[in-house]
């Protein structure tokens, strides 16, 4: 293949976001700036580079914007259960069951994993701080212990996965150009293996230090946490406590109701047609949004309306903050796409620039399967340390699908370095910040504790990923 000028400013730039993740600064700008640039060289006009900076953010946040609809539902779902007292009914049985430090830690590991999936941890951290915590705290659980738990089991394994509500496996296979499902299947079975690996090794090493009830340092961890948590206005929730009981158990039902309804869809789609990427996504939104408006009638009655407004817009400026950066991003890789360049370059066959550049090096690098899974897994960490963990998803996905014929495993595997690295547990300046802040810990020593027992998970599902796939 001939590679042009625009092929050689491809790579620079990309070269220049990977090294700007590194020295975790944002890449939005380079971003912009490249888009702009090598459409400039492409096309040879001044406005066909204007035009095309515009057209890639265009086509990246179309392709996208699912992704935004259904973290907007799913927190406006939270939020809502949150001003009946719902979601502190849902957590508090679970307090009863936390008899001893050891019962507590795979306790929290569960329950935190299970909220994370459905919610996102970032918005259900807290949550699972303010109420579970203190109990684990009480029973013998070390505060460091039950931050690492919850980062491993949350911003870890849940978020790595990111299977119900599927933005990390959505935007890894758009910049892949394949199906979402194909993704998100082999991702669930990564982050199970890291994740459970990453836990029982971090029980291993640091279960020595769990105490008995009545040692001294419980008080002392306990005079650590925070003595107020953000609260939703409940002026109306003391009056409702029989629709707070309904919820607390018709909103998990649903929930759990619709995820095997997904899987038994999956399993017999030659039947039934099948619920699989943005058509499962679809369905638990459209299924989040119908107990949206039934919790907030149940809370607000007249005041319905304007709940449902405030939640929905609230939901939506956290989908933007959170994943408003991304698409400028995207547009970007999506331009080294030949399934999306054309669109953004206004050509009807566009430039497959990155895709050229990954196999124009392929004569001179040896075919090994393993090369190139721990190639991709070592990518996704260095762009997960700009401490999102999702940015670079878009960089993963394109390559692997200019490595290898098996893009699905690749883009998994990318999927897994950038999340657990900058979704929560190896970055000190990501959301991590958060769970140490609720645990009343360092960050800098949750990072030390979560480090070694998640790079063994990751090497290890990489390795299983090779052999498997």
């Amino acid at each position: 293949m001939e590679l042009t000028l625009a092929h050689g400013l491809y790579g620079l730039f990309t070269i220049v976001i990977i090294l700007t993740m590194m020295f975790r600064k944002g890449v939005v700008l380079p971003s912009l700036l490249g888009t702009f640039v090598i459409a400039l060289v492409y096309k040879g006009s001044l406005v066909g580079g204007f035009t095309a900076i515009f057209n890639a953010n265009l086509v990246a946040a179309q392709e996208l914007f699912n992704i935004f609809l259904i973290i907007t539902f799913m927190l406006a779902l939270l939020h809502s259960l949150r001003d009946l007292g719902a979601d502190e009914r849902m957590i508090k049985p679970i307090q009863k069951t936390m008899i001893n430090g050891h019962v507590s830690f795979f306790i929290l590991a569960v329950v935190t994993y299970i909220i994370s999936l459905f919610f996102w941890p970032t918005p259900a951290i807290p949550l699972i701080c303010a109420l579970l915590v203190p109990a684990a705290i009480r029973s013998g659980l070390p505060a460091i212990m039950a931050a690492f738990v919850i980062a491993i089991a949350g911003q870890g394994m849940a978020l790595s996965s990111d299977y119900i509500v599927q933005v990390a496996p959505s935007l890894s296979a758009k910049a892949a150009g394949i199906s979402v499902d194909t993704v998100a299947d082999k991702a669930m079975v990564l982050s199970l293996i890291t994740g459970i690996l990453a836990i029982f090794l971090g029980y291993f090493f640091y279960r020595k230090t769990i105490r008995s009830k009545g040692d001294d340092q419980i008080n002392a961890d306990l005079e650590k946490l925070p003595t107020s948590t953000d609260k939703t206005n409940q002026s109306y929730s003391k009056h409702l406590p029989t629709w707070s009981k309904l919820f607390a158990i018709l909103v998990p039902i649903s929930l759990v109701a619709v995820v095997i309804f997904m899987m038994y869809t999956k399993l017999e789609s030659g039947r039934m047609g099948g619920l699989e990427g943005g058509d499962g996504a679809a369905f638990i939104g459209g299924v989040a949004v119908i107990l949206l408006v039934l919790t907030t009638v149940a809370f607000g009655k007249q005041h319905a309306l304007d709940y449902i407004s405030k939640h929905i817009t609230n939901g939506f400026v956290f989908a933007f903050k959170a994943m408003g950066p991304v698409i400028p991003i995207a547009g970007f890789f999506f331009l080294g796409s030949p399934d999306f360049s054309g669109k953004i370059l206004g050509a009807e066959d566009g430039p497959a620039l990155l895709f050229d550049l990954v196999q124009s090096t392929q004569t001179f690098l040896p075919e090994n399967d393993f090369l190139s899974a721990f190639s991709v897994l070592i990518i996704g960490i260095i762009t997960g340390l700009d401490g999102s963990g999702f940015s670079g998803l878009p960089l993963t996905g394109a390559l692997a699908a200019s490595l290898s014929t098996d893009t699905s495993t690749l883009a998994a595997i990318g999927q897994m370095g950038a999340v657990w690295t900058g979704g929560g547990a190896l970055v000190a300046w990501s959301s991590v910040i958060a769970i140490a802040g609720f645990c009343g810990v360092s960050v800098m020593e949750l990072i030390r504790k979560n480090f070694l027992p998640v790079i063994i998970g990751l090497i290890v599902s990489t390795i299983v990923a090779v052999l498997l796939w």
